[in-house]
């Protein structure tokens, strides 16, 4: 109800994901309890899901709102060792350090349908 989740279209590392907040709010703390409450649920089926899609060995909840001023997360898993999907690597340049946001691969429309599909099969059904 208060929360929408997206693939980011450049990919950070593999499975990297826009966690963001459906209503107007432009500071963490004007989101309401219940969207709080909702959070809770939300993120343990994200980590639940791209862990089952490619086990990451680490997630980092990043919150900007540099060029988007409305409350959303950079959803970024960390790998030790590049990920592969499809034809392509995706390897995680800063590890084991910050993201390298710099670093992101940017996917064409049509992989990117392919990958948001293959994370929607590994997504919790709860």
């Amino acid at each position: 109800k208060h929360w929408t989740v997206l693939l980011r279209p450049a990919q950070v590392t593999l499975g990297s994901l826009i966690l963001g907040a459906k209503g107007e709010w432009l500071a963490f703390s004007q989101i309401p309890p219940q969207a709080f409450a909702e959070l809770a649920h939300i993120t343990h089926c994200l980590e639940t899901g791209l862990k089952n899609f490619s086990a990451y060995d680490r997630i980092n909840y990043l919150m900007l709102m540099m060029v988007d001023p409305h409350d959303h997360f950079h959803v970024i898993p960390r790998y030790a060792a590049p990920r592969r999907f499809e034809d392509q690597e995706f390897p995680d340049t800063g590890w084991p350090g910050q993201p390298n946001l710099a670093g992101a691969i940017p996917l064409p429309p049509e992989a990117q349908a392919r990958l948001r599909d293959a994370i929607r099969l590994a997504w919790p059904q709860d």
